[in-house]
């Protein structure tokens, strides 16, 4: 276990050096800070006094280790919007997304399990196609759209729940939906072919040969067995549930973490940017770390080295 964990902790280590590289060049390249920081009427010397102040005057490796000193600091500087600390501005957006993405994964459970063992039980016949089609079709189509559809139709024209905002379950009801769907259609595949594959397995024909009921035999040992990938890729959604709430967020005026995400690039916010992109960064590594850890604790055939 500590072999696992040491392991670990030095793959993070460069993965987050690298992001933070990236992030520092590509807001250097996206445009001058002074720029947006002090208005059209600003002289030389303001400009020339701010540059100094934020260090922009220093060569760009010395602003990078310097970035990085802070970083680990957790100072990611100052928002020019809101005039505070960027990263507790990040954090504070944390519990609205976290909301979100556990609903989302919520209805992609409920979905995506009776779907995906109903496709798998009924292989080839009409229930089968209209899983897959139905898995497809969902995968396809984009949160923008589905979200963009879902306000016309169920809070527009029906008036069942509200257009945008947070605060009560209504306002949970559609976003979650819509960001939940694309995940359901991943997992219905998924347990749709682990099904399969082991209900092709000897130990269930000797369930069913010993007089089992079907229903026992693949609730109890054939979905059982097939949960090993379907936990981890759940583990793996983390990314994608993020990825997604940067849209769904936006349609739905959700205030979370992705909400502002694009208002800080709308707005070349640029402190928010690298605090939140360095937030979802650590958030990703450390759910694919988790998958990694629940895998090894479902098959006792992998040892944790």
């Amino acid at each position: 276990m500590r072999q696992f964990l040491f392991k670990a902790f030095m793959q993070i280590v460069p993965v987050l050096f690298l992001i933070s590289l990236i992030v520092f060049l590509l807001v250097h390249v996206s445009g001058d800070p002074v720029s947006l920081m002090l208005p059209d009427t600003a002289t030389a010397e303001d400009r020339h006094a701010l540059t100094v102040a934020l260090g922009l005057d220093q060569p760009l490796y010395t602003q990078y280790f310097k970035f990085v000193g802070h970083m680990l600091q957790g100072d990611f500087g100052k928002s020019f919007r809101y005039n505070e600390a960027a990263l507790p501005i990040v954090l504070d957006r944390l519990p609205a997304t976290f909301e979100l993405a556990f609903a989302a994964m919520v209805v992609a459970t409920v979905i995506a399990i009776p779907l995906g063992i109903i496709s798998a039980t009924k292989r080839n016949s009409f229930w089968d196609v209209l899983a897959t089609g139905a898995s497809v079709l969902g995968k396809a189509m984009p949160h923008f759209w589905l979200g963009i559809m879902f306000i016309l139709l169920f809070s527009v024209k029906l008036g069942m729940f509200p257009v945008s905002g947070r605060g009560t379950f209504a306002h949970l009801v559609l976003p979650a939906i819509t960001l939940g769907t694309g995940i359901a259609a991943e997992m219905t595949r998924l347990i749709r072919s682990s099904m399969l594959e082991i209900l092709g397995q000897d130990f269930i024909r000797t369930a069913r040969s010993k007089g089992l009921g079907e229903r026992f035999v693949i609730y109890k040992h054939a979905f059982r067995n097939s949960l090993i990938p379907v936990v981890t890729i759940m583990a793996l959604q983390i990314s994608t549930l993020i990825s997604g709430a940067l849209i769904t967020e936006a349609i739905y005026a959700w205030p979370g973490m992705g909400q502002l995400v694009i208002q800080a690039v709308n707005t070349r916010d640029m402190a928010i940017v690298q605090a939140a992109v360095m937030v979802i960064a650590l958030l990703v590594i450390l759910s694919n770390m988790l998958a990694d850890f629940i895998y090894r604790l479902l098959d006792p055939r992998i040892k944790f080295n």
